[in-house]
């Protein structure tokens, strides 16, 4: 009963443990904090980059692909159907997207994906990332409501309003063209463009007709040899010509596209209010140039002009950067990649959706046995970004070492202090032995009071932590309302709010791992007391 009320005693009237208490509070609340968010931008990151890739994928390893993908499939689902919920032929090839945007020719490197958008969404969120899906903001005011239902399936259709700003503009570039007809020759559609407002200008300069020849000197076009369409697309050297009458020029073109929102907009700061707004180069319907390279050897280039359906946002800036998806039929058909004499179409990869994740690697290492080494790379989603996914684990793993060293000071604060209090107490210690107490007792008054504060600076560690997760978001409008800096800046990391995800393992291990440390640094302090001789104790008092 005697070690009980010392060491609460000792809890109680020695302020100078407080500084132990607080230091422990406070790296247990950090490392809580800390923890938290990480787990939450991890969680969301895996998320987003899961949500644009499919559990399985199979690549083919060149870009020409592989002839009849039902055969493939079939062979697929003869392998593992059970483990499979669905799956979705693709063609991945890399290429350049260009627009015209005040005047000036803007062209990005792009990864051109060519898909069917029911099956691509039946592998993955598609519709949740499109533009027309979704609801527009700007802070808690909503700018836009969606200009999709949820229930409508993903599709090439554009949207009433696309529809309207394609007519407009196309309408427009028709009876300029038809007014300067006879003056001035034919005009260079390149040179019209669109500015703020829905008016048009013409860049200063001449009309090139060779602009309009898509194909390479002494090379043949992939795209001329085409099947023709019932609706052609809309080409504006011919407008001036005898069949116009059949030419709709508001039609989208038959390349279709969904484009991410970083290829086509930017971030901009307004001077005067310093809000951040998104400038949109490109809008759904407009038209854009793609440019690629055909299949065989050796691969042509080839350019074809595509029609803007949507604009997509997956939150993931080196997806919404560098990712174009096309009409799935129509890529296929510019690139040569149909076989006239089997009539199948050749795909390069092959997405499958699992019905259980946890089935990943039996389904990998059937589908392995089952196709031959080298036709296709088989990995899943967690393999293809393993270096991402094993940087941000790496990443946390050495921030807790960091952080648990914060802790650790305060284990040596309580080494430090236990030995001022040993050198202090000699002449208590020295009774209580003198009166019956065992070296064994003695060593347990200080190894408990390490304990009780352990305790009390994890539990209130604890309490801090969680309450500054709960209202993270409130404290970091607090701080930027006091800097008047963000510091949590949405066009950076694409997060409407900061994002968390506590872990009642995690709050568990960083608060034994407090309690663990403070009992360790009070062993030597409690060592020294208890070899203390009762006689040579009270010697010199």
């Amino acid at each position: 009963m005697y070690k009980l009320l010392l060491c609460l005693r000792y809890l109680r009237t020695r302020y100078i443990a407080l500084a132990c208490i607080v230091s422990v509070t406070l790296g247990v609340a950090t490392m809580i904090v800390v923890n938290s968010v990480m787990a939450g931008f991890s969680s969301e990151m895996r998320d987003r980059i899961h949500g644009l890739l499919a559990d399985v994928v199979l690549e083919s390893a060149s870009i020409d692909g592989h002839p009849d993908p039902e055969a493939h499939m079939a062979r697929i689902r003869q392998v593992c159907g059970d483990d499979i919920e669905a799956m979705t032929p693709t063609v991945e090839v890399y290429g350049m997207l260009s627009f015209q945007y005040l005047g000036h020719w803007i062209t990005r490197p792009v990864t051109l994906i060519g898909i069917d958008p029911e099956g691509k969404a039946k592998v993955g969120p598609l519709k949740e990332y499109l533009d027309s899906y979704r609801e527009i903001t700007d802070g808690d005011t909503v700018v836009r409501q969606p200009l999709r239902d949820v229930g409508v399936p993903a599709g090439w259709t554009l949207t009433p309003e696309a529809v309207a700003h394609r007519e407009a503009v196309k309408l427009h570039e028709l009876q300029y063209y038809r007014e300067q007809d006879g003056e001035t020759g034919r005009i260079d559609p390149s040179t019209i463009v669109e500015q703020p407002g829905g008016e048009t200008r013409t860049a200063e300069r001449e009309f090139d007709p060779s602009e309009f020849d898509t194909d390479e000197p002494g090379e043949e076009n992939v795209a001329d040899d085409a099947p023709t369409f019932d609706e052609p697309p809309f080409d504006p050297s011919k407008l001036f010509e005898d069949e116009i009458e059949e030419v709709d020029p508001t039609a989208p073109l038959r390349g279709r596209l969904f484009v991410g929102s970083g290829l086509v907009s930017f971030p901009q700061e307004d001077p005067q209010t310093g809000k951040v707004k998104t400038i949109v180069m490109v809008r759904p319907g407009d038209d854009v140039k793609i440019s690629t390279v055909t299949s065989g050897r050796p691969p042509d280039t080839i350019h074809f002009n595509a029609t803007v359906c949507d604009v997509f946002k997956s939150g993931m800036s080196e997806y919404d950067s560098s990712l174009v998806f096309c009409n799935l039929e129509y890529l296929q058909e510019v690139r040569g990649m149909l076989h006239p004499e089997t009539g199948t179409r050749s795909i390069t990869t092959i997405q499958i959706k699992l019905k259980d994740f946890k089935d990943a690697d039996e389904v990998i290492a059937k589908l392995r046995e089952a196709f031959p080494p080298g036709m296709w790379s088989i990995q899943t989603w967690e393999e293809k970004q393993g270096p991402l996914l094993a940087a941000v684990e790496v990443e946390s793993a050495i921030l807790n070492v960091l952080l648990f060293l914060i802790i650790a000071v305060a284990g040596f604060g309580i080494l430090a202090i236990f030995f001022m209090i040993v050198v202090e107490k000699t002449r208590d210690i020295g009774i209580l032995k003198a009166l019956g107490a065992s070296s064994r007792g003695v060593m347990s008054i200080f190894l408990g009071y390490g304990l009780a504060l352990g305790v009390v600076g994890s539990g209130a560690g604890v309490v801090m932590g969680l309450l500054f997760v709960a209202y993270i978001n409130e404290i970091e409008d607090v701080i930027t309302w006091l800097t008047g800096r963000e510091v949590f800046d949405q066009t950076i990391y694409y997060f409407p709010a900061i994002p968390t995800a506590v872990s009642v393992g995690m709050v568990l291990w960083v608060s034994f791992g407090a309690m663990l440390i403070a009992v360790l640094a009070s062993i030597l302090p409690a060592r020294r007391a208890a070899s203390l001789h009762p006689v040579e104790a009270l010697r010199f008092e």
